[in-house]
């Protein structure tokens, strides 16, 4: 049993991470599912409906629900066609929802010629080339036995959920380049695929068609192709951002700098500069001061074509947490004759806006200063991003920076369940008294011990804890390494007064005792609800594929039910094989048997699947049960 202690230092900011922690990006274009007009004439095995089940244990049961939204292939022994759209592509940002039946394989291919594997890999530990998330093999007959696949690529970890679970895919794909004569002169590459909001492939180089392909020759464009030939697949929420190969670029730089201590750009802005040199990065790069220096950086933004750009902006030494009677630096972007940006430095020192630009050249100034640096911010770095018409997100000009020489830490559970106790963003917050605990088979969960509040799950890899550990430590975070399903963050148990009346936010009379561990390495949390004591467990079974989550409770005095919220999201199912689907087949709950669980609105329009906590005798503790399945 591994256990690794982390001091809570209450006195850090406690900062949230609302504000600009993810950037904003264009929209996609939409291929629409109302009917089958956009794909090349399909075979019958692909179909358009309103909604799919997938049994998880049965291969071959599936139903659907007439409609539209979903695209669904059901292979036969008369139909197992491929399907092509009529749209064709270069470089291109795929992405999309799927579900696979029990055991299926199927495939998407760029251009007709470079599979991404889909595959149920529900629950393997070490994925290959042919598992699902992986860059299909080449093949080659001429080669000798054992030799004929090649060039295959293994996705980094198995994010996969459970047949009969829509997951999401994100492709970021870029076309093989020909010269005027047409001859090839750089192979097709996959900048970045994820699965389920973890990254599995990043700068992979594919030398010609993998195994399978529609096309064995190589192009600029060619047709996204659907595998419609091994067993059923369904897709949704089909979307695209296609590029061309013009970037936009930021040359002819020129560095002026400032030394004094500056609260606003107009006060260096007539100024003599200090230094004045040519840069080819976004960075201050002169010498001098690190903390009480100011910067203007002017250079030429070529955009290829006229249209709407998104820039994102990011002065790093401004963090999140900056207080407004305190700022600690500010700046100002200008494209032509257009005011970007302007960051006072009393609040956060990042943003994005929307530029309408021409095709063509156009001045751009970036205007900065810093008065004194946080030793949890303290990088002086600037990141200016930009995306368009025709441009996939882009950052212009960032330094090149040496790997850090400790790497990222990481807390894995390889021989057995670890426990470890941090700092965890939770749906934009950070909670301070939280443990997680990892096992082998990559089912993880977190609770906060402050609350009792049961707060996400995860299928992957267990945590980095780089933030935590590395120097002093900037945010104190440890971080899920692979897939997250977060809750909403409420008590598991409470007395109700009767089935209808809401569920807290919070027990008033929840007092946390401790846990203890098994033989297995497992922890049993330990509180009270006002005279109530509580005994808690997750375990996983079957390899990880669920996680059983226990609660062994000795009633007090109150006279109050007690209850156990199972689940409360935007929609809750019941499906035909007995399981509960939570969040349109995010995760699935499954229930004992003889269980009478009570599914209700709530006043927030969602639903909460509830179960009672009834003791068999007076004297003896309620034990109520369930298992989470994704």
């Amino acid at each position: 049993m591994q256990r690794y202690t982390f001091p809570f230092l209450l006195c850090l900011f406690l900062f949230a991470f609302k504000v600009s922690a993810q950037k904003k990006e264009l929209p996609y274009t939409s291929i629409s599912l109302q009917n089958l007009n956009v794909f090349k004439p399909a075979g019958s095995n692909w179909k358009i409906v309103g909604d799919v089940f997938y049994d998880l244990r049965k291969a071959g049961e599936g139903k659907t629900k007439p409609g539209t939204g979903v695209l669904v292939n059901e292979p036969s022994a008369k139909s197992q066609e491929n399907l092509f759209t009529t749209m064709e592509h270069g470089d291109i940002e795929l992405d999309l929802d799927f579900m696979l039946d029990k055991g299926a394989n199927s495939g998407i291919f760029l251009q007709g010629r470079y599979e991404v594997q889909l595959l149920d890999s529900w629950g393997v530990q070490n994925p290959t080339s042919a598992d699902g998330g992986a860059i299909a093999a080449r093949w080659d007959d001429t080669k000798p036995e054992g030799q004929k696949s090649y060039e295959g690529h293994a996705p980094a970890q198995n994010v996969s959920k459970a047949p009969g679970l829509w997951q999401h895919l994100n492709i970021v794909f870029r076309a093989p380049r020909f010269n005027a004569k047409g001859e090839k002169v750089a192979d097709a590459r996959f900048v970045k695929v994820m699965q389920n909001g973890v990254t599995i492939q990043e700068n992979i180089g594919v030398t010609g068609p993998t195994r399978g392909a529609a096309f064995q020759d190589e192009k600029p464009l060619g047709p996204l192709m659907l595998e419609g030939s091994h067993a059923p697949v369904a897709f949704r929420n089909i979307r695209y951002k296609a590029f061309g190969t013009e970037p936009v670029t930021l040359t002819d730089m020129t560095l002026r700098s400032y030394e004094g201590k500056f609260n606003k750009v107009s006060e260096f802005d007539a100024l003599a500069p200090a230094t004045e040199m040519k840069v080819d990065v976004l960075e201050h790069l002169a010498p001098g001061d690190k903390n009480n220096f100011a910067g203007k950086i002017a250079g030429t933004l070529h955009v290829p074509r006229t249209g709407d750009y998104l820039f994102n902006l990011a002065l790093k030494w401004i963090p999140l947490d900056t207080k407004p009677d305190s700022p600690n630096g500010g700046g100002e972007l200008a494209i032509g004759d257009q005011q970007v940006f302007r960051f006072d430095g009393k609040t956060v020192g990042s943003g994005a806006a929307m530029v309408h630009l021409e095709a063509g050249d156009h001045p751009l100034v970036l205007s900065y200063y810093k008065t004194y640096s946080h030793w949890y911010a303290p990088s002086n770095d600037i990141t200016l991003s930009v995306e368009g018409p025709g441009v996939p997100f882009t950052l212009l000009n960032a330094p090149l920076r040496a790997a850090d020489p400790v790497g990222a830490i990481k807390v894995l559970a390889e021989n057995g369940p670890v426990m470890q106790r941090s700092f965890i963003e939770h749906q934009g917050d950070k909670k301070t008294h939280v443990i997680s605990v990892g096992e082998p088979g990559n089912a993880n969960y977190t609770l906060d011990l402050r609350t009792g509040d049961f707060l996400q799950i995860w299928r992957g890899n267990f945590l980095e804890t780089t933030p935590m550990w590395h120097e002093r430590g900037e945010s104190q975070l440890a971080v899920p390494l692979g897939s997250v399903i977060e809750f909403p963050g409420k008590p598991s148990l409470t007395f109700l007064s009767d089935k209808n009346a809401a569920w807290p936010d919070s027990n008033a009379s929840y007092n946390y005792v401790g846990y203890d561990v098994d033989k297995a390495g497992r922890p049993t949390f330990k509180y009270t609800i006002g005279g109530a004591s509580v005994r808690e467990a997750l375990a996983p079974e079957e390899g990880g594929k669920k996680l059983v989550h226990t609660f062994i409770v000795m009633p007090g005095q109150e006279k109050g039910a007690i209850w156990c919220r199972v689940a409360e999201g935007d929609e809750i199912t019941a499906l035909p094989n007995g399981l509960y689907a939570i969040n349109d087949k995010q995760y699935l709950i499954e229930l004992p048997k003889k269980a009478k669980p009570v599914i209700r609105r709530t006043a927030r329009h969602t639903q909460e699947l509830l179960l009672p906590v009834n003791a068999k005798g007076k004297d003896e503790a309620a034990v109520v049960t369930y298992s989470i399945v994704w």
